[in-house]
């Protein structure tokens, strides 16, 4: 039995060479559902045909958070090879994830008393949740102890940033935080967004009609944080790998990139943003 594993969420974008090599085991959290059908994230539906469902039936393409039971589930399974297991979340004021888990965990104190399960709060999302589970997993294969392993944990969630470029705002009314009205207006406007996570919460930076100035700003950001520092980046995308690699390439050439990977927006995620998000979760290798 191992002594602690790591968990995260499929909405935290990590490729599979890393889950695999720090043995992160991922939760396919929340469900999709299209036209009657029901698919588990990043099990049972191809990113790519899920973003073709959400752009050809809008209407019909919704999403569903994990129960604390499947979550309780989970637990009862790895708990089986690990004596204290630490779930690194999404944002919980982006999602109900983090407090389904933290339910599942109260449930899980009688059915697995010998079980420790810490459940953290990333305050963000997608490849920036990545990484906080990603410096938990790294310094459990360092050997480090469960506390020192939640305070490399706690103290990356500080340091990562994320941004990233959405090509249509028509989605956004689903969260609940702006009318639909307004999404539509800007939608018939053309107007691209560059949104930030701060505090666990979304927020705009910057807007225009013409991608290429919005990828110009994100660009000039990534230069005033990164500077000359070594830094540890991640590209996203939904379903727009050649921008994907474009902006990959320039990252590339600009930086010292000591880590560099791309990896595709969640469409759970993409349900509130639709296709075509572009960005970047990155890290500079002094401020952790």
């Amino acid at each position: 039995m191992d002594g602690i594993t790591v968990a995260t969420d499929s909405v935290a974008c990590l490729p599979p060479e890393l889950v695999e090599q720090y043995r992160i085991h991922i939760i396919p959290v929340g469900n999709i559902y299209f036209e009657g059908k029901f698919y588990r994230d990043r099990v049972d539906l191809d990113y790519d045909e899920a973003y073709r469902m959400l752009e050809s039936a809008p209407d019909k393409f919704f999403t569903g958070p994990t129960t604390p039971m499947e979550f309780l589930e989970t637990f009862k399974d790895l708990s089986r090879r690990a004596s204290a297991i630490i779930y690194v979340a999404l944002s919980s004021k982006l999602s109900t994830l983090y407090n389904m888990a933290r339910t599942a965990r109260d449930l899980a104190k009688e059915e697995l008393p010998g079980t420790v399960i810490e459940i953290i709060d990333s305050y963000t999302v997608t490849a920036a949740e990545g990484f906080v589970a990603l410096a938990a997993a790294r310094a459990v294969a360092e050997g480090k102890n469960l506390k020192e392993v939640i305070n490399t944990a706690e103290r990356m969630k500080k340091k990562v940033d994320l941004y990233y470029i959405i090509e249509t705002i028509k989605y956004a009314y689903r969260t609940g935080r702006i009318p639909k009205t307004v999404s539509t207006i800007g939608s018939k406007l053309n107007v691209k967004p560059l949104v930030t996570i701060s505090g666990g919460s979304a927020s705009i930076v910057g807007i225009a009609r013409d991608k290429g100035k919005v990828l110009d700003r994100l660009i000039r950001v990534a230069r005033k944080k990164i500077a000359h520092k070594p830094v540890h980046l991640a590209i996203l995308h939904a379903g727009a790998p050649a921008e994907a690699e474009d902006l990959k390439q320039k990252m590339s050439a600009e930086f010292n990139c000591v880590e560099l990977w791309t990896s595709q927006f969640s469409p759970l995620m993409a349900y509130a943003t639709g296709r075509g998000v572009i960005g970047m979760a990155f890290y500079t290798e002094d401020s952790v």
